[in-house]
């Protein structure tokens, strides 16, 4: 572990720190890195994970060091708050894992040799201007607003005067029609 006089020396820092010394704050963080890394290594699966370990402990250090009793050793301390964010840690990149799945090829969106373009477009652009043509004038105008001038949601209610609810209202409906106009 920690000889006896560096165990001091940090505690030294510590109390120093709190009192609103930056320079020690800064040495005790240079200094204590090197502990918490050694701790972070061997308790995790590779180099990435022990430095996010690391960062992990440190802002919680720099979170809590407020509540540090300068009338005891510090290390006993920083190390408690080590482990518990190192068990953190571990817990976290479990869960993960767990939900995750691992496989070697990644599927496709489509088993054939063409894509299915014509299924999700109209093949007819005339028809679909036709169709536009025929919507009542409030969803017409959402429908040219939002979709074919590409307008947000707030530009089209300021050209149009209508609220953003109605706009959204009114495209609903415009696209429900389309659908089933389009679909024959």
């Amino acid at each position: 572990m920690q000889a006896e006089g560096t165990g001091e020396r940090l505690t030294e820092l510590m109390r120093a720190a709190l009192d609103g010394d930056a320079a020690a704050y800064a040495r005790l963080l240079k200094e204590v890195t090197p502990i918490i890394r050694r701790l972070a290594k061997s308790r995790s699966t590779g180099s990435a994970d022990a430095e996010d370990m690391v960062q992990d402990v440190l802002l919680s250090l720099h979170a809590v060091r407020r509540t540090y009793d300068p009338a005891r050793p510090l290390m006993p301390w920083l190390m408690v708050i080590a482990r518990h964010r190192v068990a953190d840690f571990q817990r976290r990149q479990v869960r993960q894992k767990r939900n995750e799945v691992a496989v070697d090829v990644l599927p496709e969106t489509s088993s054939e040799d063409r894509t299915n373009i014509s299924n999700s477009a109209p093949g007819d652009p005339e028809e679909l201007l036709r169709a536009i043509a025929g919507l009542p004038p409030g969803q017409r105008q959402a429908v040219e607003l939002l979709k074919l001038r590409e307008m947000s949601l707030k530009e089209a209610s300021a050209a149009s005067g209508m609220s953003v609810a109605a706009l959204k209202v009114a495209m609903h409906r415009a696209m429900k029609f389309l659908r089933t106009v389009l679909s024959h």
